[in-house]
């Protein structure tokens, strides 16, 4: 953390969250950089700050919201942020099914992700194909790494053969109602794994040649199926994550990249061999308490990340140096405690700075952040939170 952005904030009263805006744009154009021409698809769920995802849209390089609820996306077409989203995740929410179904605008720039033919039917369901318009769809396919009975990735997809596509795809070209513009398969065991052993490393290494593989497969047959039967060619194959920016992007079969978090630099992040952001966003919280000449303790801090309960999913203590969360209590809702030589030098009321670790996450818990750029503060920007928008 650059010095100045301590600075430009050192006059206020904690807590409050930070976004340093000059470290958050290199970040997307190095980004831009690793992906050597491929498209990214910003992941919406990483930055959840409606003014920040507009100014990394207006980014070369970038194309396109990867939005993690149905609902999300219609408020970000409704606002104007984007013509061209897609729903990271299938919904059951009947409302906002029925919402895009009968809305031609949103039915053009909004895609719904399936994975099986529960899903057209649950649509169906909602609104017949006789009311209403044609409704675009994404495919998910299974990305993840199979080893005998070991199943290394995320638990999504029921699709993973090229069969299995081939079947959903002609069992859409059987239906009325339905367009199918593209494909999408996120390797979270490559993307979203840190590397922190030698092991890990090899197993990036065969997903990858497997995957590869795989995925062209699967892209293939596709295309040729829509090619018989004479429908509209995909628009877009999705894949990756920041984590796996140069893997993806070198695929053939790849059109975009899905990807966001390395926009922000959360603390998960501190561990990729690849590539290293710069950290662009913190919550800082006051010390309240002094318990002993090496311990302070902090009013909030309990921002733990989704995922496996464990150590790196705890915040990362950035400022000052050297302090470390008490192992017997860990980050409270209330207050934390922290330990270190740092704690000796704290006084009430200073700063203690702190990322969440995974990006977009820690915006839950604050209506706006401070924006500094060139160590002055420019602006106030609400997160989603602070313009009431709970989409999770």
């Amino acid at each position: 953390m650059r010095p100045q952005i301590r600075s430009a904030v050192a006059h206020l009263d904690a807590p409050f969250a930070v976004l340093d805006l000059d470290a958050a744009l290199s970040n997307a154009a190095d980004m831009t950089r690793r992906a050597n021409g491929t498209p990214i698809r910003v992941a919406s769920k990483s930055l959840r700050i409606r003014p920040l995802l507009e100014k990394v849209l207006s980014l070369p390089g970038y194309r396109g919201v990867l939005s993690f609820s149905l609902d999300e996306a219609i408020w970000l077409v409704e606002q104007g942020v984007t013509d061209d989203v897609l729903v990271a995740y299938p919904s059951a929410n009947r409302e906002s099914l029925h919402r895009v179904m009968h809305d031609a605008t949103l039915r053009s720039r909004i895609t719904l992700m399936i994975d099986s033919i529960e899903h057209l039917d649950f649509i169906d369901t909602v609104v017949p194909p006789t009311e209403r318009g044609e409704v675009r769809v994404c495919i998910d396919v299974d990305a993840s790494l199979e080893i005998g009975p070991l199943h290394i990735g995320a638990l999504r997809s029921p699709l993973r053969t090229v069969n299995h596509v081939r079947d959903i795809v002609r069992a859409l070209q059987s239906r009325r109602g339905f367009t199918l513009v593209g494909l999408m398969a996120y390797e979270g065991q490559i993307a979203g794994t840190t590397d922190t052993s030698p092991a890990v490393a090899a197993m990036k290494a065969l997903s990858r040649r497997e995957l590869r593989t795989r995925r062209e497969e699967i892209v293939n047959a596709v295309r040729a199926e829509l090619r018989r039967s004479g429908q509209p060619r995909l628009e877009f194959v999705n894949g990756g994550g920041t984590g796996s920016i140069e893997s993806t992007g070198s695929e053939g079969a790849i059109t975009e990249i899905g990807a966001g978090s390395g926009i922000i630099g959360p603390g998960l992040f501190d561990h990729y061999s690849t590539f290293t952001p710069t950290p662009a966003e913190w919550f800082v919280v006051p010390v309240v308490r002094r318990p002993s000449a090496r311990t302070v303790t902090v009013a909030g801090g309990g921002r733990v990340a989704s995922g496996p309960a464990a150590k790196d999913r705890l915040p990362v203590v950035d400022y000052p140096a050297g302090l470390k969360m008490a192992p017997m209590e860990g980050p409270g809702e209330v207050q934390t405690p922290l330990r270190g030589d740092a704690a000796r030098n704290l006084r009430l009321g200073d700063h203690v700075w702190m990322r969440h670790a995974k990006a977009g996450e820690g915006t839950e818990f604050f209506d706006r952040v401070l924006v500094v750029s060139r160590g002055e503060i420019v602006d106030e920007w609400k997160t989603y939170r602070g313009e009431n928008k709970n989409f999770v």
